[in-house]
């Protein structure tokens, strides 16, 4: 296995990282005095600050850096891009001021690799530009969703029209009002071949019968202005021409997309452990009880050595996780990719509840602390289960023996 990073993603990080030191954290706050918080997500608006980062970074070049590809992004492959992902994660701002957000990112990824070119002209050129944003409709409410083959949405073909019907939920950024399209996976053909039913469709934002139901909270946060919502898909009739790469290939779509994903999810999460660890010790060398600084009392030298050691091997079994999916594909980093998805977002949880814990009451009300925990738990569901990835890993193993 090879980790060594190219002198081009070597410069690029050095440069993301000065940029989240200098421009971004230091912006947190304005970011959310500009923030228009409200239960109605029809008047949410983007913060101006936002947008202003956005443009420097992309006058600095540091713009759509998790595209391999050179003809619309940084040209850095999955190793390259991993560690940036870390620096990234230490705001919740930054992916965004880089246009590397989900699920912007795996959206583009899925255009790039399957779109027509009328489609990339249509939706990947403007979302590459950072002009409009993205959502992506998969999971249902009526169906253990963990088990992607219960789907029950269809998108049927009909002469020369897709006729898509189903409710989703938990699609993300469909409260965002830059939000210009959404990618729909229902069921094309229920008597094919298991992974073989489904499509992927693209749906304009705004298409008649497309209807937001509610925002849906994450441990009583709307996430504005993004949000999470359960969407009504009710008769909604497209061109034929919007199905992606053509009729009976979601699922393969889908194994093309979540690979990547999950490395940048990952390592977001790393670095997100890092700036956790961070509050931790600086609360631990300062804060005095009992006539001690908290790093002297009790086990919080376990706690602290734990969460460091933690969050280094999640790193190195994400970049082999990246290395496997650089040099051997998809279906040959299946272990590595659901390991990490199990790991790394338990880290994520595991010191923060630690920083938590340290910081006292203080620690329950604090906005940076108590958002990362609500990323850490939400992320474990994300892109499938623990359970669903130990048990691909499990499964795996246990087929070298049979």
């Amino acid at each position: 296995m090879d980790f060594q990073h190219s002198d081009r993603a070597t410069k690029v990080m050095a440069q993301v990282e000065r940029f989240v030191r200098e421009r971004i954290v230091p912006n947190e706050q304005t970011y959310f005095d500009q923030l228009v918080r409200t239960d109605d997500w029809r008047e949410w608006k983007i913060p101006p600050i936002l947008e202003e980062l956005k443009a420097e970074a992309k006058e600095l070049g540091l713009w759509n850096l998790f595209l391999p590809d050179e003809k619309y992004g940084a040209g850095l492959d999955n190793r390259d891009y991993a560690p940036v992902a870390e620096i990234t994660g230490r705001s919740f701002l930054a992916p965004e001021v880089f246009n590397c957000s989900a699920p912007d990112t795996g959206n583009a990824e899925v255009l790039v690799k399957y779109g027509s070119d009328a489609q990339k002209k249509q939706w990947l050129e403007p979302l590459l530009a950072g002009e409009i944003r993205s959502c992506f409709a998969m999971t249902e409410p009526a169906v253990a969703s963990s088990d992607a083959t219960n789907m029950q949405a269809t998108c049927e073909v009909v002469g020369d029209e897709v006729v898509l019907n189903g409710q989703k939920w938990w699609t993300s950024g469909a409260g965002d009002p830059r939000r210009g399209f959404y990618i729909f996976m229902g069921v094309t053909d229920p008597n094919a071949a298991r992974h073989e039913r489904h499509s992927m469709v693209l749906v304009p934002a705004d298409a008649q019968g497309v209807k937001i139901l509610r925002m849906l909270p994450v441990f009583g946060h709307l996430d504005e202005p993004h949000g999470h919502a359960e969407v009504l898909f009710d008769d909604v009739r497209l061109p034929a021409s919007s199905i992606i790469a053509g009729p009976g290939r979601g699922f393969e779509i889908a194994q093309g997309r979540l690979g990547p994903g999950r490395i940048h999810h990952c390592m977001r999460a790393v670095g997100a452990a890092e700036r956790a660890l961070e509050r931790l010790c600086q609360r631990a060398v300062h804060r005095v009880a009992f006539g001690k600084p908290l790093s002297n009392l009790g086990g919080n030298r376990d706690i602290i050595a734990n969460s460091r050691m933690a969050i280094d091997q999640a790193r190195l079994l994400t970049m082999k996780a990246a290395w496997a999916l650089d040099t051997l594909g998809t279906f040959g980093a299946l272990v590595d990719i659901s390991a990490i998805k199990v790991i790394a977002p338990n880290v994520l949880q595991s010191v923060v509840d630690a920083a938590i814990q340290i910081h006292g009451g203080e620690g329950m009300s604090d906005p940076e602390l108590t958002r990362l925990l609500a990323m850490a738990r939400a992320l474990r569901l994300a892109d499938g289960p623990d359970e669903v990835h130990r048990g691909m890993v499990a499964r795996l193993e246990l087929k070298k023996y049979v």
